[in-house]
């Protein structure tokens, strides 16, 4: 039998509040959460750290960052991979629905998208067979409506492929996160080099291709989602209508909605609303969308993304902590809420039988120092 770790004289962050205590582990799961500062013999004397779950990621794009670094750069996978997983480790997540996109769109250089998901999720997936990975991974599909190839890339995806969560995206310009399109032009030449006929020219075949493909790939992706078992999420919703087009479809998350308006709509139907962690520390969006803090004081925010920045996460959490006034809330918007929302319930939460997925750090300043990270009982980072 493992032998126990013992984390006392903790600020244990439990599902009823925050207490000092301490937190027993055996193996991978949480066996024991007793309320006291004593440090018995051969614990860990934690000094008054916090010590919260390990944070879940929904949504984020480092795997893609990972392979590819540059525009023009296209990294080994598996390499890519391991340091995927390294970094998110080192940030205190110890869950990732590994976000990648399917549906593939036939293009100039610069401006057409490849498809490359099949092989990366069978590369993820084998890595985390073979024991080489330090947290727990799934796969969330990023269906993509204004796309040639969605829907032959879904159906190249089964049940046994750990996908949790798709998600329905529409970039088509003019629309959702690209509603401004001076905001899109200005993404589009400075990631691409965009000429402005050559943007002019992508902005009409792309709105052309939307609106020729949106209705048969958004019920592919619903359909796809059903047969893999998955959570339905939305991605971007402005108006709404597009809310109740989610709600119709039972869409359970929406991903990063653009405005007030939406976000109400989302509340007022039950659907989950996630933001963008940098957001949050930014103080707005980087696309020129409703702020993060806004919904946040409105009560309209309840799971937080790191998206593009991985340690955002736990700093976005602390931050909010002090917006709302209560850390253990701020850190259920990492942990319980985004777990439940997937539909993990063996995770997010500090409590007997739960998976051992913990998170040791002490705020400096408005700044979380992350000491120690455990996935699945293993001391991770």
């Amino acid at each position: 039998m493992a032998e126990p770790v013992v984390l006392a004289n903790a600020e244990v962050i439990a599902p009823d509040g925050a207490f000092r205590g301490r937190v027993t582990v055996v193996g991978d799961l949480i066996v024991e959460v007793v309320d006291g500062a004593e440090v018995p013999a051969g614990a860990i004397d934690c000094g008054g750290d916090v010590v919260a779950p390990g944070l879940v990621e929904l949504h984020t794009d480092n795997l893609e960052r990972h392979i590819r670094p540059r525009p023009a750069v296209h990294w080994p996978h598996n390499a890519a991979i391991v340091a995927h997983d390294a970094e998110l480790a080192s940030c205190g997540i110890t869950t990732v629905f590994d976000a990648i996109r399917v549906g593939s769109i036939e293009g100039k250089a610069g401006t057409g998208w490849s498809r490359y998901a099949r092989d990366l999720a069978d590369e993820v997936l084998a890595m985390r067979a073979k024991g080489a990975l330090k947290i727990s991974h799934h796969l969330h599909l990023r269906a993509e409506a204004c796309s040639h190839s969605l829907i032959d890339e879904l159906e190249q995806f089964g049940p046994d492929d750990r996908v949790g969560i798709v998600s329905l995206m529409d970039h088509t310009p003019g629309q959702r996160q690209f509603a401004d399109i001076g905001q899109y032009e200005i993404y589009m030449k400075g990631k691409h080099g965009l000429s402005h006929d050559s943007f002019e020219d992508h902005v009409r075949t792309r709105q052309a291709l939307g609106e020729k493909v949106r209705d048969v790939h958004e019920a592919a992706a619903v359909a796809a989602a059903g047969r893999f078992g998955a959570v339905l999420a939305s991605h971007d919703d402005t108006l709404v209508e597009h809310v109740e087009r989610s709600a119709g479809y039972g869409i359970a998350l929406a991903e990063f909605p653009t405005t007030l308006a939406a976000a109400e709509a989302c509340r007022a139907h039950g659907i989950s609303v996630i933001m963008g962690a940098p957001n949050l520390i930014r103080g707005g969006s980087h696309s020129g969308n409703v702020a993060a803090g806004a919904l946040a004081k409105a009560g309209l925010l309840d799971i937080l993304s790191s998206d593009y920045v991985p340690s955002a996460l736990l700093f976005a959490a602390v931050r909010l902590g002090a917006l709302w006034g209560d850390l253990p809330r701020a850190l259920a918007a990492v942990s319980s809420a985004p777990a439940r929302a997937a539909g993990l319930t063996d995770r997010g939460e500090i409590a007997a039988g739960q998976r051992a997925d913990l998170v040791r750090f002490r705020v400096e300043g408005e700044v979380p120092i992350l000491h120690c990270v455990w996935s699945g009982g293993r001391r991770v980072a």
